[in-house]
């Protein structure tokens, strides 16, 4: 019988210093002192999260903090400061086929919140803005955790996790993988680790004109052909732009093409609508093409190593910080409660990935026909005006403002999205605009 348990004077080595890395961290070391066990953890990080720019410390992400994020880090006793929050998104305004859809935050007192991950665009006026992740990791140190400036080249086998960096080797009682999808996983062959399943984005940093509001998300679906969803997300003085075509990778089947190339594919598509804000295409300051996760990792713990976030599990396409606690949390508690063998992750931490999984499956049937959908004229304008019909109507009474809503932002399962897409007063209401030609 497996009886692999973390024991006091333990070392809990955590590789990779962003949200996964620091909420491990920090769930670890809650759990550890309630069952009143003392390990030591450190977290090796090699990233300058205090310098601009996407090549020494960006994670190529969005940024965006869920609601859900936001109330389950506030149960750990975290408060973002306000100089980590570059923006609090209350509006997205929905461009598709022509159609102008605007929404807004359906549940008062929820706050959706953008942050830098990093200290903010390379090519950026001022002085940088502060680092979410740092923040993070600050927070990890001063519960107890210890930062190791160190790249992880190698994780070798031998009877235990050995992390092996340019300074040298050390062995651990328990590895905490939390590296993400836009890093090379170190664990060599043995522990038989496989990543995530990966799409290619476009991401980019540009100036926000004055007449864009603060609060305000513009997203566009189905143009340029492919473009599964673009959005321009408001980070103080900023717009983060981030833009996700089906299977096809960057720019609509032209990976080749790079970052300008694609977005200057999409900025002539909705010329129209960023003409109002930009009289020309905005200049880059900060262009990347990261990795998005789109299923889970095949192996992702076994005996004295797990991993957590983006190395086994996220939401599709949203909620990449929010599934990083949960993921966290999940794993930390099964090692400090359960035990840190294989069967212990099986039993406690497993069930937790593949409910994320699951609820994926769900998403991504609820993208591929939403998408092919709207970029039918008709379909856009019925589902516009079915969308304002709901204007005025509490949160449990909308169908596709609140559909839209949550496939925006991460706000509910894709699981309860799916069964209120097919929801018969939403689909008789659907169906009524649809015979009336939409609006």
């Amino acid at each position: 019988m497996n009886d692999l348990r973390l024991r006091n004077g333990d070392r809990v080595v955590v590789v990779g210093g962003g949200p996964a890395g620091s909420f491990a961290a920090l769930h670890l070391l809650a759990a550890a002192r309630q069952a009143g066990l003392e390990c030591q953890v450190d977290i090796y990080e090699p990233r300058d999260l205090f310098t601009p720019g996407a090549v020494r410390n960006c994670k190529g992400c969005a940024g965006i903090l869920s609601a859900g994020a936001v109330e389950h880090m506030a149960s750990l006793g975290l408060t973002i400061p306000p100089e980590v929050i570059q923006s609090e998104l209350r509006v997205y305004q929905v461009h598709v086929a022509g159609q102008m859809t605007t929404i807004e935050q359906p549940v008062a007192g929820r706050r959706i919140l953008s942050v830098y991950r990093g200290a903010g665009p390379r090519r950026g006026a001022g002085p940088p803005p502060a680092s979410f992740d740092g923040f993070l990791l600050g927070q990890a140190v001063a519960a107890g955790a210890r930062t190791i400036h160190a790249r992880v080249r190698k994780v070798s086998w031998e009877d235990r996790p050995v992390v092996h960096t340019d300074s040298g080797s050390a062995a651990a009682d328990l590895l905490v993988l939390a590296t993400g999808v836009n890093s090379r996983p170190p664990l060599d062959e043995s522990f038989g680790y496989r990543p995530p399943g990966s799409e290619v984005m476009v991401q980019d940093e540009i100036a926000r004109p004055d007449n864009w509001p603060g609060d305000t998300v513009v997203g566009f679906f189905g143009q340029p052909p492919g473009l599964l969803f673009g959005a321009l997300v408001p980070k103080g003085e900023y717009l983060n732009v981030s833009l996700l075509w089906r299977g096809r990778g960057a720019g609509g089947g032209g990976a080749a093409k790079g970052v300008a190339g694609a977005l200057q594919q999409f900025y002539a598509a909705h010329a129209p609508v960023l003409r109002h804000f930009f009289p020309a295409d905005p200049p880059s300051l900060c262009g990347c093409n990261p990795r998005i996760l789109t299923g889970p990792a095949a192996v992702y713990y076994g005996d004295r190593w797990v991993s957590v976030g983006d190395a086994a599990a996220s939401h599709l396409f949203k909620d990449g910080i929010h599934s990083a606690f949960i993921t966290a949390r999940a794993a930390m508690t099964a090692a400090v409660t359960a035990g840190i063998g294989r069967e212990d992750f099986r039993n406690a931490y497993e069930p937790v990935c593949r409910g994320i999984a699951v609820d994926n499956r769900y998403g991504a049937v609820l993208y591929s026909v939403t998408s092919r959908l709207l970029g039918l004229p008709r379909v856009a304008r019925a589902f516009s005006g079915a969308v304002h019909a709901e204007e005025g109507l509490g949160f449990g009474r909308q169908f596709h403002a609140r559909l839209l809503w949550g496939m925006l932002t991460g706000d509910e399962p894709y699981a309860r999205l799916f069964r209120l897409a097919l929801a018969p007063r939403g689909l008789a209401a659907f169906a009524r605009q649809m015979m009336a030609g939409g609006i």
